[in-house]
């Protein structure tokens, strides 16, 4: 039986559902607090990377890893296994669906996974961003049935949204604040006082639901923010402006202004997503959300915008996009990360490939294009050597990685297509560089 007394002195068992971008890390900071903690994949290759003390997420190391197996965590996709855990945390993706739709089969499918093996006292974490709602309306009834127990009664339930910036050296899962929302006083109780136990500082909301809408709001408020900057380029780009001085000159402002930076078009398992989850169930109650909705159209259309520019660019060097090679410069959907999900990257190439272009990339940290539920591109990384660089028409710089040598690169291409404001500081052949 959890108790917040077994919280506290760590005897409690750490069980993190979903090994991935959120779940590696929230499990790796669990063990390094001193729990013991066991990791549930139906993916085995994790499983067995973790056993043998290898990473397989960029940003963290091996050696990390290797530490917190020492310190006793594990990784098993034997969920028959769930019984050992006093807390169960869900860390699973919640895409859309071709229609923009949300996808909540991989929060179902888990639920129906280990409910049957759910034991009396445990605590269960919804962790995955999704709509207000979810925990109690949708993961609550099938974690009942297959288990025969009650919520808040035999088992407690919460939810607490994943606040993740892959790769942020400032911000890390320890020292990000924990927003926490149950639906009765112990489920918050026990919560709160789990994510006390190894983070900086927990956050209590009244209810689930209040949690849920918490992460939706932020991520609404950052899509609808590049959505307005990504206007802004546009408009300032048939005007002749860098928007990149606009944004520059304007953070100079110490008060009532905030910047947010244009792109390609938005990435992340975050930002893309989560607007769509509200707008949702905002019509379950019959109100329209124009806003988020043309947010959204504005970010979704931008790839379109930026294949735009390079085949304009193209045209003024009296050549056609038809035809044309096209080097890709990043595919994660962030810079320094190995990280794909929604990467704007995979819908440029689409695009260029329709406009008959023939399409290579370069990425340091992806060798080979990952297949995704959308996109199946079997191409490998494109070595930049000078005579590589040269051979292509253009190329198009969709991520900024730290670890390219744009000054090498701008030497030795014919066409520099720049959507990360990544050439700023190169002093030579900047007739070569076209901003997008």
């Amino acid at each position: 039986m959890l108790t917040v007394e077994g919280i506290e002195k760590k005897t409690a068992v750490i069980g993190v559902v979903g090994m991935g971008y959120v779940g590696l890390p929230l499990a790796l900071t669990y063990a390094e607090e001193g729990f013991k903690v066991i990791g549930y994949d139906i993916d085995k290759k994790k499983a067995s990377s973790i056993k043998a003390g290898k990473t397989y997420i960029k940003h963290i190391s091996s050696e990390r890893i290797q530490d917190a197996v020492k310190k006793g965590m594990e990784c098993t996709a034997d969920f028959t296994r769930i019984p050992e855990a006093d807390v169960l945390l869900v860390c699973v993706p919640t895409p859309l669906d071709d229609h923009l739709q949300p996808d909540l089969s991989f929060i179902t499918g888990t639920a129906e996974q280990i409910g049957p093996y759910l034991k009396k006292g445990q605590l269960i974490v919804l962790e995955s961003s999704s709509f207000p709602g979810t925990t109690e309306e949708i993961m609550r009834p099938v974690l009942e049935e297959k288990s025969g127990l009650t919520a808040h009664k035999d088992f407690h339930l919460a939810y607490s949204p994943e606040r993740e910036d892959p790769n942020n050296p400032r911000y890390t899962t320890k020292n990000i604040p924990k927003v926490v929302g149950a639906n009765s006083e112990k489920s918050l109780e026990l919560a709160v006082a789990l994510y006390e136990a190894a983070l900086d500082e927990a956050v209590p909301v009244s209810s689930a639901e209040a949690a849920e809408a918490t992460k939706i709001f932020e991520n609404a408020f950052r899509g609808v923010n590049i959505a307005l900057v990504n206007e802004i380029k546009v408009i300032l780009d048939a005007m002749g402006i860098d928007v990149w001085e606009v944004i520059r000159a304007a953070s100079t402002k110490p008060f009532g202004f905030m910047p947010f930076y244009p792109g390609p078009g938005l990435g992340g398992h975050c930002i893309p997503i989560d607007p769509f989850y509200l707008t949702y169930k905002a019509r379950e109650f019959e109100i329209p959300t124009r806003f988020i909705e043309l947010a959204g159209e504005i970010n979704t259309n931008m790839p379109r915008w930026v294949v735009d520019k390079v085949m304009n660019a193209l045209n003024e060097r009296k050549k056609a996009l038809n035809g044309s090679r096209v080097l890709i410069v990043g595919l994660a959907y962030k810079k320094n990360v190995d990280d794909m999900r929604e990467s704007p990257s995979l819908r440029l190439i689409e695009l260029l490939l329709e406009k008959g272009a023939s399409v290579d990339y370069h990425d340091p940290y992806l060798p080979k294009v990952p297949r995704t539920r959308r996109y199946n591109y079997d191409m490998t990384s494109v070595e930049l050597t000078p005579e590589n660089i040269s051979s292509y028409d253009a190329v198009l710089i969709a991520t900024d990685h730290d670890n390219v040598d744009y000054d090498y690169l701008v030497k030795h291409a014919q066409l520099v297509v720049d959507t990360r404001n990544a050439t700023k500081d190169i002093k030579e052949d900047r007739d070569k560089i076209v901003k997008a």
